[in-house]
């Protein structure tokens, strides 16, 4: 405790009135509390494995899986082939005589 008594103590004649006293002991304390603290590491944390490798290689095979299935769907011959509709065949008629001037007539009415 001796140290944290020559933080907070005031110099003698000194009066907490004064705004130097008050920062200047504001700042004694805050270089005491900085001197006792805790070094920031200066190695590195090791990545935790079920924190950063795994989930990742979790999400990779699912997407592979994920792509696979859709190539195996998507895949032409699996497909159904849908048959051509069969057009009629040409017959060769004989139209009655006069067919293409009752067209016309039809046409113009």
């Amino acid at each position: 405790m001796k140290g944290k008594e020559k933080v907070t103590s005031l110099a003698p004649g000194a009066a907490w009135t004064r705004p130097d006293a008050y920062i200047g002991a504001l700042a004694r304390n805050r270089r005491f509390r900085r001197a006792r603290a805790e070094k920031p590491r200066t190695q590195p944390v090791s990545p935790q494995l079920w924190l950063s490798t795994i989930p990742f290689a979790a999400i990779l095979a699912v997407l592979a899986v994920l792509a696979v299935a859709i190539i195996v769907a998507a895949f032409p011959g699996k497909q159904t082939a849908v048959p051509k509709p069969q057009s009629a065949a040409h017959e060769r008629g004989v139209a009655q005589r006069g067919w293409l001037q009752e067209a016309q007539k039809q046409f113009h009415n």
